[in-house]
């Protein structure tokens, strides 16, 4: 999970997965879901080096889980992707991990059924990522009419099948490639399928100080409990990578 932004845009001084949310800090939420399946056996933190005793601190009172490993991030995103995947490494290599699952810790209210969907995406199609549509944008230039229909925004957890996750960043390291996030590198690097599946428009990302109300009315709203699972009967989801390159989507 990556905890190692800054968040400024939220308005306050300290890194914004350390602010209060419904009685517990806001990265302890996505702990809290991914904890709920039992196939998860590693959990990666990805944090800020000046956060280190906040974050520890935090552990021991919130979640107490001897899977957390804390890791100090990179200078990017990608940087700490790299980080966590280096951690993982021996057990990568060994064959004890089937998925590795990618995830913004600023978005607190994932769930476990979003979780579980793009696990189960990625262990069969090799590579998985969540998407909601976005029925409702308009151009920024006054000639410019509503986007193309079926334009989606990409969310967090995405999972991707751990062998060419690894071997993927490994070749980037190499290159000094800079990927804006995992499925970018991935692209880059491999031609492991990358299918899409249902989002969740609850799984808002904490970026301004207005976000952490919603995500306390929403967590209120779903009685502080989002780990239920979902209907063996969801659609089908489609495959974004094959739409994306003959421009289905923006």
């Amino acid at each position: 999970m990556l905890a190692a932004g800054e968040g400024s845009r939220v308005g306050h001084d300290t890194n914004k997965v350390l602010l209060p949310l419904a009685g517990r800090r806001v990265f302890t939420w996505a702990i809290r879901w991914a904890t709920r399946l039992r196939h998860v056996t590693h959990i990666v933190l990805v944090i800020r080096e000046q956060d280190r005793a906040t974050v520890t601190a935090t552990l021991d009172r919130e979640v107490e889980d001897p899977r957390v490993v804390v890791v100090r991030g990179g200078d990017s995103r990608h940087g700490s992707e790299w980080a966590a995947l280096q951690a993982l490494r021996p057990a990568i290599e060994a064959g004890d991990l089937d998925v590795v699952v990618i995830h913004d810790a600023a978005r607190p209210l994932a769930g476990t059924a979003l979780f579980q969907r793009v696990i189960d995406a990625a262990a069969a199609h090799g590579g998985a990522i969540p998407a909601v549509t976005q029925g409702s944008l308009i151009g920024l230039e006054h000639d410019q009419g509503p986007p193309a229909a079926g334009v989606v925004s990409v969310q967090t957890p995405q999972a991707f099948v751990a062998g060419p996750l690894l071997t993927a960043y490994a070749a980037a390291a190499e290159d000094g490639f800079v990927g804006t996030d995992t499925a970018a590198c991935m692209e880059r690097y491999h031609d492991l399928p990358v299918h899409w599946v249902d989002g969740d428009a609850r799984n808002i990302k904490i970026t301004f100080p207005e976000d952490l109300f919603l995500a306390e009315r929403l967590l209120a709203k779903a009685d502080f409990d989002l780990s239920e699972p979902e209907p063996e009967t969801a659609p089908r989801r489609g495959h974004l990578w094959d739409r994306l390159h003959r421009g289905e989507h923006r």
